[in-house]
């Protein structure tokens, strides 16, 4: 440069946007794979608290786990058997999506009670239940996980999208270590 010139010139310009092209293309890998870890580290933990609400629903209602993720959720200061307010409204309105992954909900089929249904309750719930959560896309998640009655957390290392391992006991996959 002259000693009467102000500025850069193309040049130096030039290398500084090639500098900073080459660290986001760096980083960005990076930053995707830690955006699906905490995708999955939250489907974890979002499978644990639907398990939580079925113990709680169960030992409160005396009527077996719930038919369906709607009756785990419902309106705040409402709870009934029919609408417990035990989980979030994103969780238990379809779709059923949260955080990149999509939870699938199945009840045994087995009814807990023949006789003796609370008033409240309608129908009876049942002996069992499945929940399972799949990444919504591969680049929202990698694995697919489902927890049960027995409160197994269970992995599919391998994940497909919307992936549903229900029932998730049957389903052949190892637990989460």
């Amino acid at each position: 440069m002259k000693k009467n010139q102000k500025g850069f010139s193309l040049i130096e310009l030039l290398i500084v946007v090639a500098i900073i092209l080459i660290i986001a293309a760096i980083a960005i890998p990076n930053l995707l794979r830690a955006k699906i870890a905490a995708n999955q580290s939250a489907a974890v933990g979002t499978l644990r608290t639907i398990n939580s609400a079925e113990e709680t629903y169960s030992s409160t209602y005396s009527d077996g786990f719930t038919k369906d993720l709607p009756t785990l959720g419902g309106p705040v200061g409402s709870a009934t058997c029919i609408n417990a307010g035990l989980i979030d409204e994103v969780l238990s309105t379809a779709p059923f999506n949260k955080g990149g992954y999509v939870y699938t909900y199945a009840n045994n089929g087995v009814v807990q009670l023949t006789t003796g249904i609370p008033a409240a309750c309608g129908a009876s719930g049942f002996t069992g239940f499945s929940v399972s959560a799949g990444p919504v896309t591969l680049n929202t998640g990698t694995a697919a996980y489902c927890i049960d009655e027995t409160g197994v957390l269970r992995v599919d290392s391998a994940a497909t999208p919307a992936e549903a391992m229900n029932p998730c006991a049957t389903s052949g996959k190892p637990p989460l270590q």
